[in-house]
């Protein structure tokens, strides 16, 4: 039995469709929906007029409205990273014997919102979960504040400058050069600043815009993050690839897309986490 397409049903279809950029001409639109031009013209006529969608007047191109970014941003700050990260911790703590991190901004400071120890007799970090510290200070902060616009570090060295002088060795100039350092390598690496022959490496997980939503880091005595840090940096990379892309829904017309649409047809349509397939040999660190 075939079920009747509503109308509700059409105008989500043309919201996935316009995800995609190279989705903006009505034709496009009503192929890539599965609608006719006229239902998918009289549908998005009507989600201009409630502010989901935008129509450029001179090339008549179609984008998503502010209620739809109003949404998006809405459901982005109800992310809670740590199950998809703790995995990722693990393998890191089990390959590198270090504690593995997980930070995340709030306001200028960074908290530690969750952390495996490794099996290393000298644990290298002080940080518990709930600690909180400036952003710049330890390396998945100063992840997390490279990350930002250059607006906001400018405004937020402006924020932390009183709470620097617990950190005798950072200052705002530091920090600035730590975050050209930063987005140069694609990585972190903090070393003998925060606390004496202690130090971190660490990268950003940022969200589908671009937006730091935390980072994952290793704390370590100093050798052992200089030792091995090329190695060091791949694993966190694939890691942080593996955890960015369980934030992120593929593209509607994409191999990922059609799979999980056929699954969602044949199944609840509760959300599953993708399953990460990066192995823990493959994070072995290298001798």
């Amino acid at each position: 039995m075939t079920v009747p397409t509503t109308s509700l049903q059409k105008a989500c279809r043309l919201l996935r469709a316009l995800s995609d950029a190279r989705n903006t001409r009505l034709t496009d639109l009503a192929v890539a929906a599965g609608v006719d031009k006229a239902s998918a013209l009289r549908l998005l006529d009507t989600l201009a007029a409630e502010g989901f969608i935008a129509r450029d007047a001179d090339t008549k191109a179609f984008s998503l409205g502010p209620e739809w970014l109003a949404l998006r941003a809405a459901s982005v700050r109800r992310i809670d990273p740590r199950a998809s990260v703790r995995p990722a911790l693990i393998r890191l703590a089990h390959a590198f014997e270090d504690t593995a991190m997980l930070s995340v901004p709030s306001g200028w400071e960074s908290v530690c919102l969750e952390l495996r120890p490794g099996t290393f007799p000298i644990r290298a970090n002080y940080l518990d979960v709930g600690s909180r510290r400036p952003l710049g200070v330890g390396a998945g902060s100063l992840a997390l504040l490279a990350a930002l616009p250059d607006a906001e570090v400018e405004a937020t060295l402006q924020c932390i400058a009183p709470a620097l002088k617990r950190y005798p060795r950072i200052n705002a100039a530091l920090l600035l050069r730590e975050v050209e350092a930063t987005r140069a390598r694609g990585y972190a690496v903090l070393l003998d600043v925060v606390v004496e022959r202690m130090g971190g490496i660490a990268i950003a997980l940022p969200d589908p815009d671009g937006y730091p939503l935390g980072a994952i880091s290793i704390a370590a005595l100093n050798e052992r993050i200089s030792e091995r840090e090329p190695a060091l940096a791949r694993a966190l990379r694939r890691e942080a690839e593996t955890v960015c892309a369980a934030w992120t829904p593929p593209a509607p017309n994409s191999t990922a897309a059609r799979r999980r649409g056929g699954a969602m047809a044949r199944t609840s349509p509760a959300r599953k986490t993708p399953r990460t397939s990066t192995a823990i040999t493959d994070l072995q660190p290298e001798t």
